[in-house]
Parts: structure tokens; sequence; C-alpha cells
């Protein structure tokens, strides 16, 4: 069988490598639960005359 052939050094990937032994190993990312959208309606303040009618 063949050698395999070694990788390009990647100075990122040492980087990161290096920082994770240190530090460790970063906290998953969590969902962040988002309110649901209620429409275009509600993104807008009424108008004077429909506050008006609401009181009537």
């Amino acid at each position: 069988m063949t050698k395999r052939k070694p990788s390009p050094f990647s100075a990122t990937k040492a980087v990161k490598s290096n920082a994770r032994d240190r530090v460790g190993q970063p906290k998953p990312a969590r969902v962040i639960d988002t309110e649901p959208r209620t429409g275009r309606e509600a993104k807008h303040k009424p108008k004077l005359h429909q506050i008006i009618q609401q009181e009537e």
C-alpha cells in the first residue's frame, strides 16, 4: 500500500486546536424561541379614524 499524503498545514486549524486544548470546547449554540409573527396589521399603529370607530 502507498503511504498517505499529509494534508497541507492550516494555521487556522492549528490555532483553533490549541485554543480548544487550553480553554476547552465552546458550549453548543441554543435555539432561541421567537414569538410568532402576527402579520402586517400588528406592525403598524392604528389610524386615528380606526381608534374613533372602536370607541363608539
